[in-house]
């Protein structure tokens, strides 16, 4: 059982301010990680933050300024959780797979840092449930922001956003039919791609200064 020192140095750190409007604490809730019990916390928590900073101010503040409140269905995964959630075939790839991706304080095989996590845009959950479609949101992300990787889900168009020092750019889809919506080399991956996002608002130009702090 934690001590309180323990709790204390917890909430400490749960209180780390990523960027303006999200804390860390927004990104450590896991259903797999409470129903087994399971550590969901860094173990590097200075990596895990300089990583989450750049996910939050660089794609999730836009995002969030831009649509409105955003839904964090998943976010930072301890090597632990994500191999526990890998073994069980519940939707989590393997812990190399993931370093530098949901496992933030983890730098991937090249050295370099990176931070993912799943969320849900009400705004365009809307849209797609009246026949609107997910590409919509992908190609308009694509076209604004210096996003790393995009994987899409059916269920409410929720998807994968991901930050990384040496960007992917890639989007990969799961709803049928399922593959690759674009990636370096293929065709129409670069220009403008605004005809597919008719009736998307612009990029808000309010700017996210919350300090952030550790």
């Amino acid at each position: 059982m934690a001590t309180p020192g323990e709790v204390r140095r917890l909430e400490t750190l749960t209180r780390a301010r990523l960027s303006a409007n999200f804390f860390l604490r927004d990104f450590l809730f896991s259903e797999t990680a409470q129903i087994y019990g399971v550590r969901n916390l860094p173990d590097d928590p200075a990596l895990a933050i300089e990583a989450g900073s750049r996910l939050c101010e660089e794609l999730l503040e836009p995002l969030q300024a831009t649509f409105g409140r955003l839904a964090i269905r998943s976010g930072y995964r301890s090597p632990e959780m994500n191999s526990l959630c890998n073994r069980l075939k519940l939707g989590c790839a393997r812990n190399e797979y993931n370093f530098a991706r949901h496992i933030w304080d983890r730098r991937d095989a090249k050295g370099h840092i990176g931070a993912s996590a799943s969320i849900i845009i009400p705004w365009v959950a809307d849209r797609y449930a009246q026949g609107g479609s997910w590409q919509a949101i992908a190609w308009w992300i694509h076209d604004h922001l210096p996003y790393s990787e995009l994987q899409f889900f059916p269920k409410l168009a929720a998807f994968n956003i991901g930050w990384h020092e040496k960007p992917r750019r890639s989007i990969y889809s799961y709803i049928p039919p399922r593959g690759y919506l674009t990636r370096p080399g293929m065709l129409g991956h670069d220009g403008n791609h605004a005809a597919e996002y008719a009736g998307y608002p612009v990029p808000s130009n309010r700017q996210a200064t919350g300090r952030r702090s550790t």
